[in-house]
């Protein structure tokens, strides 16, 4: 469908890649990936044809359409949300005009006339077209991508120009999906998604017609979505088989092949050198110095990359907070209209946190999560209600836009000093190391720095600074795969309390204690990471609703009852998160190690048993045989769930 043969794109004097080759078939469903600034955005424009290439080649096969998001920079103006995304439907409805007067020349014309045959070879073409398209469900088809988008119908008649940048970057989205091009191109998707508009577009891409190629730095995302990762590394293309997480596996089999081949080049290139400086004088081995000169020359030299710029830092450990760190009561949010009325964000919301809690913050855009955050960091006050920090709570806000508050005079260095007197200046630039600012980069003025930069920059300057409550509104942005594995380690090892809001599953799965939902002007408490959260949302026990008063409303007790006759049901098998599925897989394993185990020991309660010495060590036997083949009965029917479980997963890859 689309060839890059020995393609090649320069920045200036920086080479991005070279040599790239890759042949995009009509199935391809790829995940574009590397670091930041190794060319991604670059190539994907050049696929779209916005860029050029430097070097090589790119053919597209005749008739192909392409469809391309980029990252931000789209405004539309003059239509409403709904005519904007009908509006790439006008084809169809300048066909379906021609159709009617197609119907007018058929009934005026001679059935035997050259005039009558080609109408109705116009009309039969354009009814196959408009019957492909399914022409009179196109007002369905704008509304379900619209809603899956997060727009609610009272927004399908506004005026685009009144939504901001991310909601102009979902109309356009919309638009693309609705296109359905031959090859989507897409930089970032996610970005300007909350997470259900994501779970949503998950699905969409899944029974997706054609191709696609995206970029994103959300690994569960690309985890669900892609078949094939392309990795542009050390300035070079490399594919991998399979999605983000078996790239992973196979990137880190390749370096160790690659470093096991070096090593044996270099052992072999040590001993041909060896031997040309000792025989190199001597007449009578000159035929075997020049074979092993020309061998030397023929060898072409495995090269090592460098090692890939990772964030790598450690959050200072704080004081310890008491047991309860905030506590909310009563608390109401409520913002004035334009026109005079008012808008309820929250309302009646009660809640506690305790010292060591992970809580992910979670919801739609719009529902109040940052309103909730900011007023717990008492940047903004609540309209009733009280917050309450506990005992020698330090509490310390990182904002989505944290980079706004910067003095944009101060320079790097200088102002993350001002901050952190007592820390060695070696200490501070190391730091900021950590964060891809080296060399003369620390002594530049924040006001040059980009925006994903100088959010870098804050959040290195909140590190410097010990807090024992962290609240951190989408501390995520502008981190790539890696550094967002590298944040996630070090926020596991943090001794402190935790409050986040993020829309990317992976690192919410992977350091959430408890999920709150904000939903409705209420906040619902869920045990467990965002795979608990969601299953317990799909029929898992209720969850905890803090609302309408100051008590905490527990979900009634369970009544156990005779269970119905299995019914066989053929749903589709739901995707696990990749650390739910590795969970899965280690206590499997545990599993497959303990039976075995018991088994002996229940062999040896009942030697045991069968030899009298007291009635009470009898009893005492009894007891423990009892108790043992018990374990073994929960621990089959749990190792029969899980094998089943994991071979139902093992079918959706």
């Amino acid at each position: 469908m689309l060839q890059l043969s020995q393609a090649g794109k320069r920045f200036g004097q920086k080479l991005l890649f070279e040599d790239a080759n890759w042949l995009i078939t009509p199935d391809e469903r790829t995940g574009l990936v590397g670091g930041n600034g190794t060319g991604k955005s670059t190539l994907l424009k050049i696929i779209a044809g916005v860029e050029t290439l430097d070097y090589g080649t790119l053919t597209r096969v005749k008739g192909m359409t392409l469809g391309y998001l980029p990252q931000d920079g789209l405004a539309l103006r003059g239509k409403t949300v709904f005519a904007e995304c009908l509006s790439v439907f006008d084809h169809l409805y300048v066909l379906e005009e021609e159709s009617f007067e197609l119907t007018k020349v058929l009934s005026e014309k001679d059935p035997k006339s050259k005039e009558y045959a080609a109408a109705a070879e116009r009309y039969s073409d354009i009814a196959d077209q408009l019957h492909v398209h399914d022409i009179y469900t196109l007002d369905s088809q704008v509304g379900a991508v619209l809603g899956g988008l997060g727009f609610s119908k009272e927004d399908w008649e506004r005026k685009t120009e009144e939504f901001s940048g991310g909601w102009q970057m979902r109309i356009a989205l919309a638009k693309l999906l609705l296109q359905k091009p031959s090859l989507l191109l897409l930089d970032e998707p996610t970005n300007h998604l909350d997470i259900e508009s994501r779970n949503w577009l998950e699905d969409y891409l899944h029974g997706y017609p054609n191709a696609f190629i995206l970029i994103s730095h959300d690994r569960y995302f690309l985890d669900v979505t892609v078949n094939k990762t392309v990795e542009l590394w050390n300035k070079r293309m490399q594919t991998y088989h399979g999605n983000y997480e078996k790239y992973v596996t196979q990137k880190e089999e390749r370096k160790t092949q690659l470093l096991s081949a070096y090593k044996n080049q270099r052992d072999r290139i040590e001993a041909l050198e060896a031997f040309i400086n000792r025989f190199r004088a001597q007449a009578t081995k000159a035929k075997q110095v020049q074979s092993r000169i020309k061998e030397l020359e023929k060898i072409e030299r495995i090269e090592i990359p460098d090692e890939e710029a990772t964030i790598h830092f450690t959050i200072p450990q704080p004081p310890a907070s008491g047991r309860t760190v905030i506590e909310v009561n009563n608390l109401t949010k409520v913002y004035p209209r334009p026109d005079g009325g008012e808008k309820t964000i929250l309302e009646d919301v009660s809640f506690s946190i305790d010292r060591g809690d992970r809580i992910a913050l979670v919801g739609a855009n719009g529902a109040g999560k940052s309103t909730l955050i900011r007023m717990l960091s008492q940047l903004e006050p609540p309209t009733s209600g009280e917050i309450k920090l506990g005992h020698n709570v330090l509490a310390d806000y990182f904002a989505q836009d944290q980079y706004k508050v910067l003095d944009p005079a101060a320079k790097m260095l200088d102002d993350i000093s001002g901050i952190a007197p007592k820390v060695a200046q070696t200490e501070l630039r190391s730091l900021l190391g950590c964060f891809m600012f080296s060399g003369d980069d620390v002594f530049k003025p924040l006001g040059v720095l980009s925006g994903g930069e100088r959010n870098r920059y804050a959040m290195a300057k909140m590190l410097v600074s010990p807090a024992n409550m962290l609240l951190l509104d989408e501390p995520t942005n502008h981190l790539d795969l890696r550094a967002k594995d590298v944040l996630l380690d070090a926020i596991r090892n943090f001794t402190g309390t935790v409050l986040f809001v993020s829309h990317d599953r992976y690192f919410i799965d992977g350091l959430a204690t408890r999920v709150f939902e904000v939903e409705d002007r209420r906040v619902h408490i869920y045990p467990g990471n965002y795979e608990d959260y969601l299953w317990r949302k799909q029929g898992g026990p209720e969850k905890v609703t803090v609302s309408l008063t100051s008590e905490i409303q527990r979900p009634a007790p369970v009544v156990t009852t005779p269970a119905p006759a299995p019914v066989a049901v053929f749903a589709p098998v739901k995707r696990l998160n990749p650390i739910k599925l590795k969970q899965l897989e280690d206590r499997l394993a545990y599993a497959e190690q303990e039976i075995p185990q018991l088994e002996s020991a229940i062999t040896t309660a009942e030697e045991k048993l069968g030899v009298f010495t007291s009635a009470e060590e009898a009893q005492r036997d009894a007891i423990e045989l009892d108790t043992l083949r018990n374990q073994r009965t929960k621990l089959l029917a749990e190792w029969e769930e899980l094998s089943l479980t994991l071979e139902e997963q093992g079918a959706t890859v």
